[in-house]
């Protein structure tokens, strides 16, 4: 049996569009099909959250949805992802479905029977389960129909389970030959070879050929990488589709398929790969044609510009220098030269006047308080202010630089180095961003190597560190990867053989800085635990992880050494 793997980029909300973008896929196939498959919910876009809840969009989509089927007539069968609407009595009345579109009609839906509400996801809040079993015949074949999550919960491959079914087990023991998937499944560094080992380990299991075809494209904060596969009934990968781009694949069930090698991508490759497709994706969906951001001379603005030029082009991109009177000379000329290699437009707005001006309005009303924290932020609210000013001039959409160390740790000024419309590197940690960065000059110097060398400074004060205030990098992003992904406490952290006393002023920080993350830009996901939909903490809450006394503190340490 021949299946076209129909890997899309959805605009989310663009019915018509998104129609208009299965048709043309299916009517230039690069060959013959007996069943086109398209990602989860691919006339709407994945996810479309709260458009859900208002009834003229579910019209709209119904009708945008027989018009293709009718269109489509003379086509082979075509699953489609779409929400339909249904008339039970209980419930939401709604489901994440497949639609199976045929001789110029919808002639059956599949709903999703597994709805995820963890990490970004929140279905249950929308749709209905569905509580039969995918099945249809084509060909000479039992067709079994899952959506995405309806595969992630085999009992054979997981040590713990979400839920008390297996849909795909349901499908097998009813006969099932061929088990497809629809899935919009969200990128993370390393997810791709636990999608490929779970679905061979179905296969392996059940017999069957698995045809999984996956989403592709940024979406707000989320990017989808496609790799859309079929793995063969002896659990090899038979086929992958491009990485990060649309593609349309036409696999045959039947037929002896070469195994596939696997990918050959470092996790530093795909995350680079992810924040261009993020950045592009969301500037152009937005209406964005420019880009600006502000270059200091450090890593993390030199990466994310490196990700401007690729995602919209060089000439669509416009760094910033907004020198103060504490900037070193090396910074203002790491960034031209940055910018000289990229092949970047430079403007510099010199913030020594404003500040002097600040300054002098504020002198009467700051009169007997000694300078701090407070002047230092003032320097980042006057970048913000006219990098916005900028960006609002030239209709650009401001790119924010900072990484996921500092935004954990709130080492960030809101309204200052915070503002923007899109936080490219904010699930990157700081030691991450070195290791991208490097990856980057793999080939050739892009970012200069005096920038990847100096070390990291805000320089909003003569001769200022970021470790002035923050632990080593290496040892502050150790402790967060424990923290925010492992879920670790601060005595687990410090039984690891971290200083208690280090661990617990981190995590002090972590839990301080959560108003500013809840006014942060939109940030990229490329790990499985990001700031963002997926991060669900109160702003105001205790004080429980880090109640440890200082006998306790020297308790844990005696522990750990």
């Amino acid at each position: 049996m021949r299946i076209a793997l129909v890997q899309l980029n959805a605009v989310l909300g663009d019915l018509e569009g998104n129609a208009a973008r299965i048709e043309h896929a299916i009517r230039a196939l690069p060959g013959t099909a007996d069943l086109c498959v398209t990602p989860e919910l691919s006339l709407t876009g994945y996810p479309p959250r709260d458009l859900l809840l208002q009834p003229a969009f579910l019209h709209q989509t119904e009708s945008v949805l027989t018009a293709l089927a009718a269109r489509l007539r003379g086509a082979p069968p075509v699953l489609v992802g779409a929400p339909i609407r249904h008339a039970r009595r209980n419930g939401r009345g709604l489901w994440n479905a497949a639609a199976l579109l045929a001789d110029g009609a919808v002639r059956n839906v599949f709903p999703k029977t597994l709805l995820p509400d963890y990490d970004v996801f929140d279905e249950p809040r929308y749709f209905d389960a569905g509580d039969g079993i995918g099945l249809f015949d084509l060909c000479g074949r039992r067709i079994g129909v899952s959506i995405c999550e309806d595969a992630w919960n085999d009992r054979e491959f997981w040590r713990t389970r979400r839920y008390g079914r297996d849909p795909v087990e349901e499908a097998a023991q009813c006969g099932m030959d061929i088990l497809v998937n629809l899935s919009a499944s969200p990128f993370a560094g390393g997810k791709q070879q636990v999608r490929e080992a779970m679905f061979a380990a179905i296969a392996r299991r059940h017999r069957v050929p698995v045809a999984y075809v996956n989403q592709v494209g940024g979406q707000d904060d989320l990017v989808f990488d496609g790799r859309s596969l079929l793995i063969d009934r002896t659990a090899r990968v038979a086929v992958r589709a491009r990485a990060f781009t649309e593609d349309v694949v036409i696999v045959d069930t039947d037929r002896f398929h070469p195994p596939v090698e696997a990918s050959a991508s470092v996790n530093e490759e795909e995350i680079f790969q992810a924040l261009v497709l993020g950045t592009r994706d969301y500037a152009q969906k937005s209406g964005f044609r420019r880009v600006l951001l502000g270059l200091s001379g450090g890593i993390d603005s030199a990466l994310t510009a490196v990700v401007a030029a690729d995602a919209v082009g060089a000439a669509n991109v416009t760094g910033v220098l907004l020198p103060s009177p504490w900037s070193s000379p090396g910074s203002v000329g790491d960034s031209l030269e940055l910018a000289q290699r990229l092949g970047i437009a430079t403007e510099s707005l010199p913030i020594a006047p404003v500040m002097e001006a600040c300054d002098e309005t504020l002198a009467e009303v700051f009169r007997g308080l000694a300078p701090d924290v407070t002047e230092e932020n003032l320097q980042a609210r006057i970048r913000g202010l006219l990098l916005m000013a900028l960006a609002n001039k030239r209709g650009s959409l401001l790119l924010t630089t900072g990484n996921k160390s500092e935004l954990a740790v709130g080492y960030a000024t809101l309204y200052g180095d915070m503002c923007g419309g899109l936080a490219v590197l904010a699930d990157l940690t700081k030691t991450m961003v070195y290791r991208v960065a490097a990856w980057v000059n793999r080939g050739g110097t892009r970012i200069p190597a005096a920038i990847l060398e100096k070390v990291p400074s805000a320089e909003l004060r003569p001769g200022q560190t970021d470790q002035d205030s923050l632990p080593p990098y290496a040892m502050l992003d150790a402790i967060l990867e424990r923290h925010l992904e492992g879920h670790e406490t601060l005595e687990e952290i410090a039984a690891a053989g971290f200083d208690p006393a280090v661990v617990r002023d981190v995590l002090r920080l972590v839990r301080r800085a959560e108003f500013k993350r809840t006014q942060a830009a939109p940030g990229l996901r490329v790990t499985h635990r990001a700031f963002g939909p997926g991060w669900r903490m109160p702003i105001v809450r205790g004080h429980w992880e880090s109640h440890l006394t200082i006998d306790e503190i020297a308790a844990a340490e005696a522990r750990a050494s």
